[in-house]
């Protein structure tokens, strides 16, 4: 079974993570197939937005913990590669947050420019729980998309967001019974603009972001900042008896 689909229509390419027994876990050959689609997608003439979403009840469940237990610094980079390619995808995207975005799923959803929640949207960092290290980006992320209380309320005290705290925090634009079909929606704007003025924009927009740098930059070195810390916390041996017990769930 494909781990990653990809359909185009109407201008706009849907990619869903297809794991939906295991909750849409990242795992090597799902981030290598989220690269895959995002490359394919922004390199189609037709296409002009991506839609991310996730198969069944779930958006994306994190990380495959059985992965992440074994995994190094270089481990960890083959994990995140599949959202930083959303990350740096040159095309307006949007996450379809269908259910549980946690951990790297939530910096899967974190990496789209826009999301819109569907009513089961549960946004959950959990990295502390599990005695993790943020990584991915997550600090920079959360802190641009919430600002820095409420992120540091996620990442220090655990504060977890549901459809409509998502939207009330500016996590997410809005809610929808349909997030897929509200997508859609919104990403028939860029759809039906001219192709070079809709990348243009956004990467005006990466560049005015902060000026002198661009966004993408930033998130590139708030990972280079993140992994030995996550790469630690990983190894510690209280790591391996809290991921005994996350399995026993």
């Amino acid at each position: 079974m494909d781990r990653v689909l990809l359909e185009v229509d109407s201008g706009v390419a849907l990619i869903t993570v297809n794991d939906p027994d295991r909750r849409n876990a990242v795992t090597d050959d799902i981030s290598a197939g989220l690269r895959s689609a995002v490359n394919t997608a922004q390199n189609d003439p037709n296409v002009h937005a991506v839609v991310v979403t996730g198969a069944g009840k779930a958006f994306c469940a994190g990380a495959d913990l059985s992965a992440l237990g074994s995994a190094a610094e270089d481990g960890l980079r083959r994990l995140y590669d599949g959202f930083l390619a959303v990350a740096d995808c040159t095309l307006p995207t949007v996450a379809a947050v269908n259910g549980p975005a946690v951990g790297a799923g939530l910096n899967l959803a974190l990496a789209c420019d826009v999301r819109i929640s569907g009513p089961a949207a549960l946004f959950d960092a959990r990295f502390q729980k599990l005695g993790i290290h943020p990584g991915g980006g997550m600090t920079w992320m959360l802190q641009r998309a919430v600002g820095p209380q409420v992120a540091r309320a996620a990442l220090l005290f655990g504060l977890r967001f549901d459809a409509d705290a998502s939207v009330s925090h500016g996590l997410a634009l809005k809610v929808a019974d349909d997030p897929v079909a509200a997508a859609r929606e919104l990403a028939a704007g860029p759809a039906s603009a001219p192709r070079e003025v809709v990348i243009a924009t956004k990467s005006t927009m990466r560049a005015t972001y902060s000026p002198g740098s661009l966004d993408n930059e930033l998130h590139v070195a708030a990972v280079a900042v993140e992994l030995g810390p996550q790469a630690t916390s990983i190894q510690a041996p209280e790591f391996a008896e809290r991921l005994a017990a996350a399995r026993r769930k």
